[in-house]
């Protein structure tokens, strides 16, 4: 138990160390007027848990589940950072932005884990 815990840990700091980069990057692309950086650790962190919820199924590495699913991807994908981002998109009065962000970051976390399954379920054997 206290080895899975460690393991869930080290993963989570991982996830989260590299949220913060995409977050840093995204800002620096595309500015600080839309939550861009949230967005795409939503839906790409969607896609891969798609991913290693196949091949995870298909070749075994249970294992491996809580420090990649929980940890690494837990720590890379946050909804407290989502449902943060939308608050304060709709506190600065941009209620169409905040609409098309949670519409977008909802529709597209669902496409990408579907897509995730099946580019798995394809490429995987």
């Amino acid at each position: 138990m206290v080895q899975t815990l460690l393991t869930v840990a080290a993963g989570g700091a991982i996830g989260a160390s590299l949220r913060y980069l995409t977050n840093i990057g995204a800002t620096r692309a595309f500015g600080h007027g839309f939550p861009t950086g949230t967005m795409i650790v939503n839906v790409f962190g969607s896609f891969l848990m798609g991913v290693l919820f196949v091949v995870i199924a298909k070749k075994g590495g249970h294992g491996l589940a809580p420090f990649l699913m929980t940890g690494v991807l837990g720590g890379f994908t946050t909804f407290s950072a989502f449902s943060l981002d939308a608050l304060t998109l709709f506190e600065r009065g941009q209620t169409g932005s905040a609409a098309v962000y949670i519409a977008l970051s909802v529709g597209l976390s669902l496409l990408a884990i579907v897509g995730g399954v099946v580019a798995a379920r394809v490429l995987v054997p």
